[in-house]
């Protein structure tokens, strides 16, 4: 009997609709570059739906797209409305490193 497995994309938007794995998720991505980041938080928007991340931030479906493309350069407070939409928050921490 052939195994069933998940697709990737499946298994990730699975994952993200827990805050924990989203919050994890996004910070590894911050770390790398902003373009990362933001098809970072493009795939958590799909896993909570666009619409309604799009709805509770108060931002067109297309504001959110284009905010959160490759060519996108989102403001602080659009971050800011995506995030407590999906119930996460910004933070900064202190660099360990420095």
């Amino acid at each position: 009997m052939p195994r069933a497995t998940k697709k990737y994309e499946d298994s990730l938007n699975e994952s993200l609709k827990d805050p924990q794995e989203a919050a994890a998720y996004l910070n590894t991505h911050l770390e790398d570059n902003e373009e990362l980041f933001l098809m970072a938080l493009r795939d958590v928007a799909k896993a909570y739906g666009v619409a309604d991340v799009a709805e509770k931030a108060q931002l067109g479906r297309e504001s959110l797209y284009k905010a959160l493309s490759s060519d996108g350069n989102p403001k602080l407070t659009t971050l800011r409305s995506l995030l407590k939409a999906m119930g996460l928050k910004l933070s900064v921490e202190v660099d360990e490193a420095s």
